[in-house]
Parts: structure tokens; C-alpha cells; sequence
């Protein structure tokens, strides 16, 4: 999917990309830990894996039951 145009470390502006979110969004995921990251000074570094986890990326599609 994204694996040949982004490198394995991404930094906000891409995942503001790869998910179509906005910069408040994508800060607020990575504030809460729903995606795995980690911060260098001020910069947010983002493990592409993460971004793949948090999506779901390569599992199977048969859907989760709401209980």
C-alpha cells in the first residue's frame, strides 16, 4: 500500500497524509498512544509499523462483533 513511498520512520505531515487527517487529529493519536511513536526534542517520530498496526494493516478482514 504505502510501504515503497514512505520511508520506516515517518514524521506528522505524513501520517497527516497516509490517514487524511489534520494536524490536531494526528497530534491528539500520538499524545493518547493509540499509535506507537516517539519524540526527538520536539519532533515526533513515527515508526511506519505503527501507522500499519493502528489501521489494521495485513489482517484478516472478517469484521469485529460489537458486544
Amino acid at each position: 500500500m504505502f510501504e515503497n513511498k514512505y520511508p520506516s520512520i515517518i514524521e506528522v505531515e505524513d501520517l497527516c497524509e497516509i490517514l487524511s487527517i489534520g494536524r490536531n487529529t494526528a497530534y491528539d493519536l500520538l499524545r493518547t498512544k493509540r499509535i506507537k511513536a516517539f519524540r526527538i526534542g520536539r519532533k515526533w517520530k513515527i515508526p511506519i509499523n505503527a501507522v500499519k498496526e493502528y489501521i489494521g494493516y495485513g489482517q484478516s478482514s472478517s469484521p469485529t462483533p460489537f458486544c
